[in-house]
């Protein structure tokens, strides 16, 4: 399968060994992936070093007819949050000046390319890969490419931040993690919202450049402890120095919701002052004033 690469960036990692295009493709079949939706989260470091970068590792997706999803969050676009829109329980101190000077005049599409740094060189090519399809969230979308990519995108919309996810298990996906741990795992929010809770909200400017609020996920530094819960439905593998971990989504999904809504103080980052952590445990912001805001 050809691709235009023109305009996108390799990303190197160079490191003493090397991980070929060969050993990615052998990897994802083994895994069994090929012709699933799979999406990834990843570190391009854990590898070492990829000959290719980030495009031979999305390459070996594709060349297996996969379609990869990744988040491609962008923060750039927040706002500062308005009277009539600040709700209680939402992770959220209104006092502070840090949360004052939070603020922009810029309006999201998702024919941008904006995304936050932190997300890492996969995340950042793959939204400037030719034919790539990005949710229409300003803060926190994702974006996906391959044969079911508008299937997996098209029902993300700013109050609904985590609907390519229960598309990714419709079709019945995995996530797959690379180099990377589970505090890194979305689709934990997604569990967090099906075991009871009602997702925190941030601040972005709509189409006509008004401030709305949009649905977005909490801390999620304490998802490692719904290790012991999961570890019987996350197989490992390892691919150069990377190590993989495999979940299928249904099942993880289920597991963690369930896990969750027994024990609500489990995924607590166990940072006493850490607001959105103590907010989530209480059920984060009460839907009424979410839906009358």
């Amino acid at each position: 399968m050809d691709y235009d690469l023109t305009d996108i960036p390799v990303v190197y990692d160079r490191g003493r060994d090397l991980t070929t295009g060969e050993d990615l493709q052998e990897a994802v079949r083994a895994l069994d992936l090929s012709g699933r939706a799979v999406c990834l989260h990843s570190s391009l470091r854990s590898f070492g070093h990829v000959d290719g970068g980030a495009v031979t590792v999305i390459r070996a997706f594709l060349d297996a007819e996969c379609t990869v999803l990744v988040p491609t969050f962008s923060s750039s676009f927040g706002v500062a949050p308005p009277l009539h829109l600040q709700f209680e329980r939402n992770g959220w101190n209104y006092s502070t000046t840090a949360a004052l000077k939070h603020g922009s005049n810029r309006i999201y599409t998702p024919e941008v390319l904006d995304i936050d740094c932190d997300m890492g060189a996969i995340p950042a090519t793959l939204v400037a890969w030719p034919g790539r399809v990005r949710g229409n969230h300003p803060l926190d979308s994702f974006t996906a490419v391959g044969p079911g990519a508008t299937e997996l995108i098209r029902e993300q919309t700013p109050s609904d931040a985590y609907a390519p996810l229960r598309a990714l298990i419709r079709l019945q996906g995995f996530v797959l993690l690379i180099g990377v741990g589970l505090e890194r795992l979305t689709l934990l929010h997604l569990a967090e919202k099906e075991a009871g809770r009602t997702l925190f909200r941030r601040w972005a400017n709509d189409q006509y450049g008004h401030p709305m609020a949009v649905e977005v996920g909490g801390c999620s530094e304490g998802f490692n402890k719904l290790e012991p819960h999961l570890g019987h439905i996350m197989p490992k593998t390892t691919v150069g120095h990377s190590n993989w971990t495999l979940l299928e989504g249904d099942q993880v999904l289920a597991h963690a919701a369930a896990t969750i809504r027994a024990n609500p103080e489990i995924a607590h980052c166990g940072n006493g002052e850490c607001e959105r952590c103590n907010d989530a445990v209480k059920g984060g912001p009460m839907p009424a004033d979410i839906f009358a805001g």
